[in-house]
């Protein structure tokens, strides 16, 4: 596939789906707390025939967001149109239409086939299922595709065991194709194959889309990756897409903190002499996000108040994580375990001291230390909310406190989820690169 005709065409071409505001919530019911927010409000459009690449870290959302899509797990809010209707509220035989056009390839070949029946057999399954043509056009079908997949016709009566992965997998495109989808939801499809096996896994996505017409929704952790297949990549966070637009223009020149430090890992992806960007801690539960940003809690662009401007960057590290420590020990404080423990006597402000002297030891905090040093007092007593709010009160911005729009950053169309993007504030890049200046000093 030739990258620049694909995506000359996609600007011109036919929407396929259009996702707006969808949310997937799972609720336990109440016991543990707040529902998990694996998915909240992504929107974006998808062309036929352009492959379009979700990225971000485990636990992201990535693959709720396909299923749901899909229909494979039931939409909390939000639609998904294609042809007019909302596919995450149609049933019946227009749900079952919905199916044949929409398939999935799944990210590990070994447990998503069933080594009970034969490769004929697995490829067929679709088609039976949905009393496609007869008996005779199904067979010939099966063999059909199990050669334009690059399998042999004795590989019809195998069992997948006796495959290696890349065919597994080449197996579960062909079952994927079976109906005839025009849009394909591909899952991680090679992170589980050897690299010289996931060129050619690549290779065969590319020829089918190209032979086929195919519209993929390509998940993936490997940036590298996604860079060669991709025509736009959405780059989510939280449940959350932070970033979306073309590939060339988000890997060259991203415009979200979070994209910034993702593709910083990227070995010489901005220049021999950048700095990786590592970011604080993991991404905060999606029980329980942050106001304002998801991102703020990690971000190195963050915001920070006029007042403490003179900080030097291990304080703000510090404080940082410090307010970190402090709201998950607050989280913590509503579980059923920790209100045992405070009914049965249990000590309360346990490990901060020690926590405090880990994180700021010996670094000068200057206007900010009588804020820590009241926090640390507060948390000892027991108030870990207190002591969040505390240092949140003093040391937050708007980051906190607001929710970003999405900001035009580009004649591309790019968007971007960074109250950074505002008039009045530096460029994301330009508040990154500056802090870490002052690191290194």
């Amino acid at each position: 596939m030739s990258t620049q005709t694909t995506r000359e065409t996609t600007e011109t071409a036919e929407t396929l789906l259009e996702v707006r505001e969808l949310k997937k919530y799972y609720d336990d019911g109440g016991l543990i707390g707040d529902p998990v927010q694996a998915v909240d409000g992504v929107s974006f459009d998808l062309q036929k025939g352009e492959t379009l690449g979700v990225v971000g870290e485990s636990g992201c959302g990535k693959t709720t967001l396909g299923r749901t899509i899909l229909g494979l797990e039931e939409a909390t809010g939000g639609e998904v149109v294609a042809d007019g209707r909302d596919v995450t509220a149609i049933s019946g035989s227009d749900r079952r239409e919905w199916q044949r056009d929409a398939q999935m390839v799944f990210q590990d070949p070994d447990s998503s086939l069933n080594d009970r029946m034969t490769v004929g057999e697995i490829i067929r399954e679709p088609l039976d299922a949905h009393d496609w043509r007869t008996a005779e056009a199904r067979r010939a079908r099966v063999f059909e595709l199990i050669e334009k997949v690059g399998l042999r016709e004795e590989h019809y009566y195998r069992y997948p065991h006796q495959f290696s992965g890349g065919q597994r997998q080449r197996i579960g495109i062909a079952r994927a194709l079976a109906l005839e989808p025009e849009f394909i939801v591909l899952d991680e499809p090679v992170s589980a194959l050897d690299v010289s096996v996931q060129a050619r896994i690549i290779n065969l996505l590319d020829e089918l889309q190209s032979e086929l017409g195919l519209t993929y929704l390509f998940i993936a952790h490997d940036l590298s990756v996604v860079r060669h297949i991709c025509d736009r990549v959405a780059v989510m966070y939280l449940g959350n897409v932070v970033e979306l637009g073309p590939t060339e223009s988000v890997y060259t020149d991203p415009s979200h903190p979070y994209t910034v430090s993702l593709l910083s890992a990227i070995p010489g992806s901005f220049g021999p002499d950048r700095d990786r960007i590592t970011l604080r801690g993991t991404p905060p539960s999606p029980r329980n996000p942050p106001t304002g940003c998801r991102f703020v809690t990690r971000c190195p662009a963050k915001v920070r108040p006029d007042e403490y401007a003179d900080l030097p960057e291990d304080a703000w590290t510090g404080i940082e994580e410090f307010h970190t420590v402090l709201r998950a020990r607050a989280r913590a404080d509503d579980g059923l375990l920790e209100r045992l423990k405070a009914a049965l006597g249990a000590s309360v402000g346990e490990n901060i001291t020690e926590t405090t002297q880990e994180l700021f030891g010996d670094v000068e905090l200057g206007s900010a230390q009588p804020v820590v040093d009241e926090a640390v007092e507060t948390a000892q007593g027991g108030d870990d909310s207190g002591a969040a709010a505390l240092v949140r009160e003093e040391f937050g911005s708007i980051c906190n406190e607001e929710e970003p729009d999405e900001y035009v950053v580009d004649s591309d169309g790019r968007l971007s989820q960074c109250v950074r993007h505002e008039d009045g504030y530096d460029a994301p890049e330009v508040v990154i690169e500056r802090r870490l200046n002052r690191r290194r000093e």
